[in-house]
């Protein structure tokens, strides 16, 4: 197994994957009466392609056991994804650049509990990591006709080293 470096989540190095959703970073507006601070557009849903739609849901992902192995990578051809903390927990995104129609070498990224990111269209990513206890997540995506998820396993698994330590 290859072992994964968890790098520090910033947008530039996120880039090649989507966006960061980092309220310091957005533009702000004072709403209802000036009582209410807006983050402005955090994020836009690329869901519409072949008719689909944007939905948003809450996902409880389950802590990981470290060291964990990523085997495999998934990616919707059809929609963004985005995921938000709720729970405000450190929490783990991998992607990969597309490598010939499968996922390249993953990178990991050390996400802080009150940022979030949107995979861009088919970009490869691994579902959801949380880190220590369950975490709950606000998630945007595309619900719709169409096949809008392929998973492709790693001839090898790549490894993330504990984050605690």
């Amino acid at each position: 197994m290859q072992m994964l470096t968890l790098e520090p989540l910033t947008a530039d190095a996120f880039a090649p994957f989507g966006t960061v959703l980092d309220s310091a970073e957005a533009e702000r507006r004072m709403i209802n009466g000036g009582t209410t601070e807006r983050f402005h557009a955090l994020a836009m849903a690329d869901t519409e392609t072949s008719g689909g739609r944007t939905i948003l849901s809450l996902f409880r992902g389950q802590p990981r056991s470290f060291p964990y192995p990523v085997e495999m990578m998934e990616r919707h051809p059809l929609g963004s994804q985005a995921f938000f903390p709720v729970t405000q927990r450190a929490w783990i995104a991998v992607a990969a650049p597309d490598a010939n129609g499968r996922p390249g070498a993953p990178r990991a990224f050390l996400v802080p509990g009150h940022i979030g990111v949107q995979y861009a269209r088919n970009v490869w990513h691994h579902p959801l990591i949380a880190v220590g206890e369950p975490c709950d997540f606000l998630v945007m995506d595309r619900e719709g006709e169409g096949n809008n998820l392929e998973e492709v396993d790693y001839d090898t698994a790549y490894l993330i080293a504990d984050p605690a330590t």
